[in-house]
């Protein structure tokens, strides 16, 4: 029970656990059930970092379980004036049962649990981990394909800086996925991360050419490249719209195979794809609010009902 700052913090046996119980609650999630699971608790949403999917579907999460959210952001908070992250967990402790910190410096989230007694979920710690998106991410995969083990995962993109490829990737390896790590040489998954990969018996690949491996694919994981975590923009400029995937390239995929992207898009994805039978950004964007339920429940120790009832 507890925090949740990186996916070590999640056996495989719980990480099934808590897909079955998004499951369950997925007609709460779409308002179709009220559940009042964790009436009287109070969540505390601690964005240093913009966001929007995610600090929605948090608040979304705990208000269709009952609860209810304080949302702080580093703009108009004591923050701006320069009050340090330690006395701000300190003032969050005292005011709410649960939080979730996204922030721009990697290790903030372990920092911040250290310093309260309150669980607390890592919602982003700059180009670190993000396991609650892992998590959607792997119920996302799960409902498509009725299982985790042993798929062909394509990531495309930004494997330097995206955080959401590095937790992912992690927890993929651990269900025995062949990962196909696709992206320019500048922003290629840092060295540490794919030898841990390795170490822990992964199948990786690493190339620079997207098209190559679109057909065997189960899954084509797109990341758009994050302008915010370049130290320069001449270097951004050199990879910026290096992959598109549209319609057109995906005419010999897999019928099962799904297209995912954690959010927000820029150019990377076309909206052709939208329409495709292989779409699921959208939906995983909403899968979202019935993972980050139960993983609300499961730090707070509330059980959930292995069937919902309308």
């Amino acid at each position: 029970m507890g925090d949740l700052i990186t996916m070590d913090d999640l056996t495989n046996e719980e990480i099934l656990q808590v897909l079955d119980n998004a499951r369950s609650l997925l007609p709460v999630a779409k308002g179709d059930v009220y559940l009042p699971l964790l009436q009287g608790k109070v969540l505390g949403n601690l964005f240093f970092e913009n966001s929007t999917r995610t600090r929605m579907s948090f608040e979304t999460a705990m208000k269709r379980l009952g609860g209810e959210v304080l949302n702080l952001s580093s703009i108009g908070s004591s923050v701006a004036k320069g009050e340090t992250l330690y006395d701000t967990m300190q003032m969050v402790d005292g005011y709410a049962d649960i939080a979730v910190i996204r922030h721009p410096n990697q290790g903030a989230a372990q920092y911040s649990a250290d310093a309260v007694e309150i669980p607390i979920l890592n919602g982003g710690d700059g180009a670190g981990n993000h396991p609650t998106q892992t998590m959607l991410d792997l119920f996302t995969i799960r409902e498509a394909h009725g299982s985790l083990e042993g798929l062909n995962v394509m990531m495309v993109g930004d494997l330097r800086y995206g955080r959401t490829t590095h937790s992912l990737s992690h927890a993929l390896v651990r269900f025995g996925a062949k990962i196909t790590l696709v992206s320019p040489e500048s922003l290629r998954m840092p060295d540490e991360i794919v030898s841990d990969l390795i170490s822990h018996g992964g199948e990786i690949n690493e190339t620079e050419e997207m098209s190559l491996s679109i057909d065997s694919a189960d899954v084509i994981y797109m990341t758009r490249i994050q302008k915010e975590r370049f130290p320069d923009e001449d270097e951004y400029i050199k990879v910026a719209g290096i992959y598109k995937l549209t319609e057109d390239n995906l005419s010999g995929a897999k019928a099962g195979m799904i297209v995912m992207h954690p959010l927000p898009r820029v150019n990377e994805l076309d909206a052709s794809v939208d329409s495709t039978k292989h779409a699921r950004y959208f939906q995983q964007a909403f899968n979202g609010v019935p993972t980050r339920m139960a993983l609300l429940c499961r730090s707070l120790g509330v059980k959930i009902p292995k069937k919902v009832n309308k």
